[in-house]
Protein backbone atom coordinates (compact mmCIF):
# COMPACT_ATOMS: atom_id res chain seq x y z
CA UNK A 1 0.00 0.00 0.00
CA UNK A 2 1.17 3.51 -0.83
CA UNK A 3 -0.29 6.65 0.66
CA UNK A 4 0.62 10.23 1.46
CA UNK A 5 2.78 10.38 4.59
CA UNK A 6 1.71 12.33 7.67
CA UNK A 7 3.53 13.54 10.77
CA UNK A 8 2.44 10.30 12.45
CA UNK A 9 4.59 8.37 9.93
CA UNK A 10 7.85 10.11 10.87
CA UNK A 11 9.11 7.29 13.11
CA UNK A 12 8.80 4.83 10.21
CA UNK A 13 9.87 7.25 7.50
CA UNK A 14 13.02 8.53 9.19
CA UNK A 15 15.00 5.23 9.15
CA UNK A 16 14.33 4.90 5.41
CA UNK A 17 15.35 8.51 4.81
CA UNK A 18 18.48 7.91 6.88
CA UNK A 19 19.37 4.86 4.74
CA UNK A 20 18.78 6.92 1.62
CA UNK A 21 21.18 9.63 2.79
CA UNK A 22 23.79 7.04 3.76
CA UNK A 23 23.60 5.76 0.16
CA UNK A 24 24.54 9.30 -0.92
CA UNK A 25 27.51 9.30 1.49
CA UNK A 26 25.89 11.45 4.18
CA UNK A 27 26.34 10.56 7.87
CA UNK A 28 23.53 8.86 9.75
CA UNK A 29 21.67 11.33 11.98
CA UNK A 30 18.12 10.29 12.87
CA UNK A 31 17.21 13.40 14.85
CA UNK A 32 18.43 15.81 12.18
CA UNK A 33 16.78 13.80 9.40
CA UNK A 34 13.50 13.53 11.31
CA UNK A 35 13.51 17.30 11.96
CA UNK A 36 14.13 17.97 8.26
CA UNK A 37 11.20 15.77 7.20
CA UNK A 38 8.92 17.19 9.88
CA UNK A 39 9.68 20.76 8.80
CA UNK A 40 8.96 19.98 5.14
CA UNK A 41 5.62 18.44 6.13
CA UNK A 42 4.58 21.13 8.61
CA UNK A 43 5.41 23.90 6.12
CA UNK A 44 3.67 22.10 3.23
CA UNK A 45 6.90 22.33 1.25
CA UNK A 46 6.95 18.72 0.07
CA UNK A 47 4.72 15.79 -0.68
CA UNK A 48 5.89 12.46 0.67
CA UNK A 49 4.46 9.12 -0.34
CA UNK A 50 5.23 6.16 1.88
CA UNK A 51 5.01 2.51 0.86
CA UNK A 52 4.12 -0.29 3.26
CA UNK A 53 4.78 -4.02 3.06
CA UNK A 54 1.78 -5.99 1.76
CA UNK A 55 2.17 -8.71 4.40
CA UNK A 56 3.41 -6.69 7.40
CA UNK A 57 0.96 -3.80 7.01
CA UNK A 58 2.66 -1.40 9.42
CA UNK A 59 6.21 -1.87 8.05
CA UNK A 60 7.35 1.06 5.87
CA UNK A 61 9.49 -0.13 2.96
CA UNK A 62 9.95 2.91 0.71
CA UNK A 63 9.18 6.54 0.03
CA UNK A 64 9.28 9.39 -2.43
CA UNK A 65 9.95 13.00 -1.47
CA UNK A 66 8.50 15.38 -4.04
CA UNK A 67 8.84 19.15 -4.33
CA UNK A 68 6.34 21.14 -6.41
CA UNK A 69 8.08 24.06 -8.12
CA UNK A 70 8.14 25.96 -11.42
CA UNK A 71 10.04 25.90 -14.70
CA UNK A 72 10.61 29.25 -16.39
CA UNK A 73 11.54 27.57 -19.66
CA UNK A 74 8.29 25.58 -19.67
CA UNK A 75 6.25 28.42 -18.15
CA UNK A 76 4.56 25.93 -15.89
CA UNK A 77 4.59 24.09 -12.59
CA UNK A 78 6.68 20.93 -12.36
CA UNK A 79 7.33 18.24 -9.77
CA UNK A 80 10.85 17.47 -8.61
CA UNK A 81 10.96 13.84 -7.58
CA UNK A 82 13.91 14.61 -5.36
CA UNK A 83 14.17 11.35 -3.43
CA UNK A 84 13.06 7.79 -4.12
CA UNK A 85 14.12 4.95 -1.86
CA UNK A 86 13.11 1.34 -1.32
CA UNK A 87 14.52 -0.78 1.50
CA UNK A 88 17.44 -2.74 0.03
CA UNK A 89 16.16 -6.05 1.48
CA UNK A 90 13.03 -6.03 -0.68
CA UNK A 91 14.02 -4.28 -3.90
CA UNK A 92 12.87 -5.54 -7.29
CA UNK A 93 9.36 -6.24 -6.02
CA UNK A 94 7.75 -3.32 -7.87
CA UNK A 95 7.67 -0.85 -4.98
CA UNK A 96 9.84 1.73 -6.76
CA UNK A 97 7.64 1.50 -9.82
CA UNK A 98 4.50 1.90 -7.69
CA UNK A 99 5.97 4.98 -5.98
CA UNK A 100 6.71 6.55 -9.36
CA UNK A 101 3.19 5.73 -10.59
CA UNK A 102 1.78 7.41 -7.47
CA UNK A 103 3.85 10.49 -8.32
CA UNK A 104 2.51 10.43 -11.90
CA UNK A 105 -1.02 10.16 -10.50
CA UNK A 106 -0.37 13.20 -8.31
CA UNK A 107 0.97 15.18 -11.29
CA UNK A 108 -2.16 14.41 -13.27
CA UNK A 109 -4.42 15.33 -10.33
CA UNK A 110 -2.83 18.76 -9.93
CA UNK A 111 -2.41 19.34 -13.68
CA UNK A 112 1.40 19.18 -13.84
CA UNK A 113 2.94 17.97 -17.09
CA UNK A 114 6.55 17.29 -16.06
CA UNK A 115 8.25 15.26 -13.34
CA UNK A 116 11.99 15.87 -13.06
CA UNK A 117 14.56 13.86 -11.13
CA UNK A 118 18.28 13.32 -10.93
CA UNK A 119 20.33 10.43 -9.67
CA UNK A 120 23.93 9.47 -9.17
CA UNK A 121 25.79 8.45 -12.32
CA UNK A 122 26.68 5.10 -10.74
CA UNK A 123 23.11 4.33 -9.66
CA UNK A 124 22.48 2.20 -12.74
CA UNK A 125 19.72 0.14 -11.12
CA UNK A 126 17.63 3.25 -10.51
CA UNK A 127 18.46 4.53 -13.99
CA UNK A 128 17.09 1.32 -15.44
CA UNK A 129 13.83 1.84 -13.55
CA UNK A 130 13.59 5.46 -14.68
CA UNK A 131 14.10 4.49 -18.33
CA UNK A 132 11.54 1.70 -17.97
CA UNK A 133 9.03 4.21 -16.54
CA UNK A 134 9.51 6.59 -19.49
CA UNK A 135 11.92 9.15 -18.04
CA UNK A 136 14.34 10.55 -20.62
CA UNK A 137 17.88 11.45 -19.61
CA UNK A 138 18.73 15.03 -20.53
CA UNK A 139 21.79 15.06 -22.77
CA UNK A 140 21.58 18.81 -23.34
CA UNK A 141 21.65 20.41 -19.89
CA UNK A 142 24.24 20.10 -17.15
CA UNK A 143 23.53 20.44 -13.45
CA UNK A 144 25.73 22.78 -11.43
CA UNK A 145 25.75 23.29 -7.67
CA UNK A 146 27.26 26.16 -5.71
CA UNK A 147 27.72 25.62 -1.99
CA UNK A 148 27.40 28.99 -0.30
CA UNK A 149 27.46 28.06 3.41
CA UNK A 150 28.94 24.94 4.93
Amino acid sequence: MIRKATIQDLDQLTPLFDQYLIFYKKPSNFEKHKAFLKERMENNEAIIFIAFDDEIKDKAIGFTLIYPTFSSVLLSKILILNDLFVDSTIRNNGTGEQLILKTVELAKEININLIRLRTAKNNVIAQGLYHKMGFVRDEYLYTYDLIVNK
